[in-house]
């Protein structure tokens, strides 16, 4: 059982870290710093053997509580009561020497968890057969891949028979076969009663695995109760926030986290536009979008090429193309001329946080502009489905009687 009472955190901003010692002095009257609350007055009750998910968007709070919960953060107010063995596995990189062997690291983890040598050799065999990363159980972990990391971690979380297991995001990196194995697996913990929480933006698996959801809002609940209305409200939450994205100008959008290229031309301006032309940053699965583009070139004689990328959150190439690819020719462009061009498509993907990048470039491929992640959306939809895409499978079958 787990109960969360009255639980708040705050954290004191400030604007640089000297600013944290000149309040400490004593002649200092005014705060040098702002307040900020993660969470706010959080209460609510897991039962044995009960899965609870949280969802809300990037920022509302979900990590902190789970790292308030597993005892990582104190709370600034309230407190936490826990009964039986908690298991966490948080963020990518926490809880892991990277300089030790897997198999030194599945031990002195058991060993923090309360689990003896003897029992965690004993459970060995069964993590390296879950995490399938073969003979790299005997290498530094500063040499897996993230999904590689992912595994071990997972397997041994759920190999030190906790009775409360705490899992973010962070399953996201494992690939499609490890995903199903970890879905069967809570849903063996749930029937041996083990308590799970967990973090996820993919909302068909909270509907799939949870008995019970908590939307968490600027630090706040804003809904609990059965997966379905509290998935509901938080798609409606997401929406709204659409409203303000179109507000933004066209300056403040037009961010990347790399950009590189010649100059021969220089992308002005993307927008990711609905069926009526109205810029959006939320796309239901399956709506039909346009990515409108703004190039100005300047150099004379200038023959370019335009594409589009999408990636997902953890920077998986989702779809790619360009007008030479769909074989559109653009002619060729002088000095001080501009672009307009539209790219549109259906957007059969599952919901999730995906990320758009742009470029132009020559025909050689090497790049008058290119920006990475020059904006990001977000997918939603009311129907499950893993993976990436929604390919809307047709199904036919027939029933055959008893010979």
């Amino acid at each position: 059982m787990l109960l969360v009472q009255n639980v708040s955190k705050l954290y004191r901003l400030y604007k640089s870290p000297f600013d944290r010692l000149r309040e400490m002095n004593p002649l200092q009257s005014a705060p040098l710093h702002s307040d900020f609350w993660a969470l706010r007055d959080i209460s609510f009750s897991v039962e044995q053997g009960e899965i609870v998910s949280l969802v809300g968007p990037n920022g509302c709070g979900k990590s902190t509580l789970l790292q308030v919960i597993s005892g990582i953060l104190q709370p600034t107010t309230g407190r936490i009561t826990a009964k039986g063995r908690i298991a966490a596995l948080l963020e990518l990189g926490a809880g892991f020497n990277p300089e030790f062997s897997g198999r030194e690291n599945v031990l002195i983890n058991g060993e923090i968890m309360g689990v003896s040598r003897g029992e965690m050799e004993e459970n060995l065999p069964r993590i390296e057969a879950f995490a399938e990363i073969g003979e790299f159980i005997h290498r530094p972990v500063k040499e897996y891949s993230s999904g590689m990391y992912v595994r071990l971690a997972f397997s041994t979380a759920i190999h030190v028979n906790p009775d409360i297991l705490i899992v973010d995001e962070a399953l996201a990196v494992g690939d499609a076969v490890f995903a199903n194995r970890c879905i069967r697996k809570f849903e063996e913990l749930r029937e041996k009663k083990t308590t799970v929480l967990f973090v996820s933006h993919d909302l068909g698996l909270v509907k799939q695995l949870s008995q019970r959801a908590i939307f968490l809002l600027n630090g706040r609940i804003e809904a609990e109760g059965e997966p379905k209305h509290v998935i509901d409200k938080y798609i409606g939450v997401v929406l709204e926030r659409q409203k303000a994205f179109e507000r933004s100008a066209p300056a403040e959008r037009l961010k990347a986290s790399n950009r590189h290229g010649d100059g021969s031309s220089e992308i002005l301006d993307v927008a990711l536009l609905n069926e009526a032309g109205e810029e959006i940053g939320v796309v239901t699965s399956g709506q039909q979008v346009a990515v409108r583009i703004r190039v100005a070139f300047h150099l004379d004689g200038v023959e370019p090429m335009v594409g589009i990328l999408l990636r997902n959150r953890i920077g998986m190439e989702i779809y790619g193309t360009n007008t030479a690819i769909e074989g559109k020719s653009l002619g060729v462009f002088s000095k001080g001329e501009t672009l307009e061009l539209v790219f549109r498509i259906a957007c059969w993907l599952t919901p999730q946080q995906y990320t758009l990048t742009v470029a132009t470039q020559h025909s050689d491929g090497s790049s008058h502009d290119w920006l990475d992640d020059a904006l990001a959306f977000e997918v939603v939809s009311a129907r499950q489905a893993a993976g990436v895409v929604d390919l809307r499978a047709g199904i036919e079958w027939k029933r055959e009687p008893a010979r």
